[in-house]
């Protein structure tokens, strides 16, 4: 916004965005900010501003005073520096401003020292008393443009500038002390495009760094409690605070107590009752406005980026030759240029020489086939120039054709462009007789040339449909092929049949697989989605197609993919499978030692319940987890047991027959 924005209070329940009325035919008036001193069309500077003539003196319809200067067509409220006596300019350069809080008592700031006071400083006394004292002691009759008088109707308003506001004079209120108070830079908050907003009372709120003293602000947070605004639930009072807080342009860096200063005298200050939640909700919304504000600074550096590269590009003194040092001493002094840090404005510059060299390269081109088209339509209006004509005779005659004599640029002309140019004009006036056969092989080269491009504007449209993929064969994609004319088209012709353009076309997105691999790779890791060997393709599609880079992946490659990644996962399976087998034998064979190390020994016929409490404490015993699988082992047990027994047994049966003799 122009700093020269004035500061102007909003009357007790209209807000900037509500229905303005207002007595017609009072004009609008276009208000302007002054700094300390100084008046808004005129500097306080003796013969730098504009006469006193150009300001008139006029009375609202509320009876109040402001001043219209005929040179710009402005109007302000504050009295224009050229017709203040020195005492008024002193006061008004004074750093003590006088405010009224929410209560209506009156306080006194110093703009300088930040110091806020109940009692009138007697440098505020002083400068009056010398003001009154001038007034009593010389009272000069004022010129007749400077008499009060009721502001006329205009028929047609002054034009806006834009980013300007109007504001109908009526619903305004002057600020106390001047427009010292809503210093922009004492601020330290952005301002609203178009808008500058004040509380009803008081201060201006875009300062926002002065209050009254301790007692007036513990009145001042009682106020909303008293104002009967209420909210239904938590989540709404909260969001009220956080709407004030934004309203009031507290930024992301303001501490607490800054903030406080500038939204406690607000209704919507009471919205969250404790402190803890109003800081929560405070530091909410400066996490949220921190991200505003850097996405704001990135949109603003990336403008002044390309209007540098938009200047410099159309800058009748900037060529691809020119140097940095150079643009640097010639555009340094410029705000385009200025603004733009260094090292984004090195990188613009050398874009703006890459356009540059494009472009004039561009330029010569198109001015060389300008001038060989313009040569050639020359020599072929010639009739005395014949296929026995030398380059010597055909110089004599482009000088004495007027179009060639008229056109500098074509007499500036490359000599080897003319030369050549000149030569194949004799050549076509050789083979002039050959050169309707010519024509006609050209045309049908042409036509073969555009059927084969045809073709594969055809094989891209199957690719696009899905129907034509790294994985199709020309006999599965024949049908559909063969009922296009395009595909006719190319019967018969010499040169790459469609089956040679199907291959080339199914060879280029094969060659794509391993890059889309990686890049279907990297979606899944993105999703978080593992191909298991139960998973189908349809899921596996359902993941990809939801990211913008699958849009440029081919449907057979990301079938391949999906092959092998399941293959993959079946492989983990397997492996997995085998592990926990043999996981599985050894627990089995652990379970086994521990029955055939048991103390005392087991028998044929014990029951598994007889002896299950011998084992409960050993680690073979818990890990196997199931009690069906211990009772199974046991009875494999015991079958071993009974057969390696019996074994025992026939084994000492003859030794027990056949006795060994004495």
């Amino acid at each position: 916004m122009d700093p020269g924005l004035a500061c102007f209070s909003i009357p007790h329940g209209l807000g900037l965005g509500g229905h303005w009325a207002w007595p017609q035919p009072f004009p609008l008036l276009f208000l302007r900010q002054t700094a300390p001193g100084a008046d808004t069309a005129s500097s306080a500077v003796p013969g730098t501003g504009p006469p006193r003539a150009l300001w008139s003196e006029h009375v609202a319809p509320d009876g109040r005073i402001y001043y219209y200067n005929a040179d710009d067509k402005q109007s302000v409220w504050e009295k224009p520096s050229v017709l203040k006596s020195k005492a008024e300019l002193l006061l008004s350069q004074c750093p003590w401003k006088e405010y009224k809080s929410d209560t209506g008592k009156p306080y006194y700031y110093n703009n300088q020292s930040k110091e806020s006071r109940w009692t009138r400083p007697k440098d505020l006394d002083d400068l009056e008393a010398l003001v009154k004292q001038e007034a009593a002691g010389k009272q000069p009759q004022q010129p007749q443009s400077l008499q009060p008088q009721p502001p006329q109707p205009q028929p047609d308003p002054p034009p806006v500038p834009p980013g300007s506001t109007l504001v109908p004079t009526g619903l305004l209120e002057p600020e106390p002390g001047g427009s010292e108070d809503c210093n922009v830079s004492e601020a330290g908050q952005p301002l609203e495009q178009g808008f500058l907003q004040q509380p009803e009372e008081g201060p201006s709120s875009s300062a926002g760094q002065h209050q009254p003293p301790q007692q007036e602000e513990e009145e001042s947070k009682s106020e909303p409690e008293r104002s009967g605004l209420s909210w239904s639930n938590r989540e709404k009072a909260k969001q009220a605070f956080k709407e004030l807080l934004r309203d009031k342009a507290v930024p992301s860096n303001a501490s607490w107590e800054q903030a406080m200063k500038m939204v406690v005298t607000d209704p919507r200050y009471s919205a969250l009752p404790k402190l803890s939640e109003k800081k929560q909700a405070f530091n909410a919304y400066k996490a949220q406005r921190e991200k505003e504000e850097k996405e704001e600074a990135r949109l603003r550096a990336k403008e002044a980026k390309q209007t540098l590269q938009h200047f410099l590009e159309q800058h009748e003194r900037m060529t691809s030759t020119t140097r940095y040092r150079r643009a640097e001493q010639t555009f340094g002094e410029l705000e385009v240029w200025a603004v733009v840090p260094e090292r984004d404005r090195k990188e613009v510059y050398d874009d703006v020489l890459f356009f540059l060299a494009k472009k004039e390269k561009e330029q010569a081109k198109q001015l060389r086939r300008r001038n060989i088209q313009a040569l050639k339509s020359i020599l072929d209006g010639m009739s005395s120039v014949n296929f026995q004509t030398t380059w010597s005779q055909a110089q004599q005659y482009l000088m004495d054709n007027p179009s060639f004599a008229q056109d500098h640029q074509l007499q500036n002309m490359d000599k080897e462009d003319a030369l050549i140019c000149f030569e194949e004009h004799i050549r076509a006036l050789e083979r002039e007789e050959e050169e309707e056969r010519e024509r006609a092989r050209l045309r049908e080269r042409r036509q073969q040339r555009k059927n084969r491009e045809a073709f594969q504007t055809f094989l891209d449209e199957l690719h696009e449909t899905g129907q034509l993929h790294s994985m199709s064969t020309w006999m599965e994609l024949y049908p559909a092929v063969s009922t296009d004319v395009r595909f006719a088209n190319m019967l018969g012709q010499p040169g790459s049949t469609p089956l040679d353009l199907f291959k080339f076309y199914v060879e280029e997105l094969k060659a794509r697989f391993h890059d889309e691999k990686k890049i279907i790779k990297d979606i899944l890791k993105d999703r978080g989605f593992c191909v298991e060997v139960n998973t189908a393709f349809e899921d596996f599609a359902h993941v990809i197609s939801f990211d913008k880079r699958a849009a440029a992946l081919d449907a057979g490659n990301i079938k391949l993919t999906f092959n092998s990644l399941l293959e993959k996962a079946e492989a983990r399976e397997r492996e997995r499978e085998k592990e926990e087998a043999r996981r599985l034998r050894r627990r089995e064979a652990a379970f086994r030692s521990m029955l055939r190390q048991a103390v005392p020994a087991l028998e044929l016929g014990t029951a598994w319940e007889e002896v299950r409490e011998r084992f409960v404490c050993d680690s073979a015993f818990e890990q196997i987890t199931l009690e069906s699988e211990r009772i199974r082992l046991f009875r494999e047990f015991l079958q071993v047991l009974e057969v390696s027994q019996s074994f025992e047994f026939s084994a000492s049966a003859p030794a027990l027959q056949h006795p060994r003799p004495a």
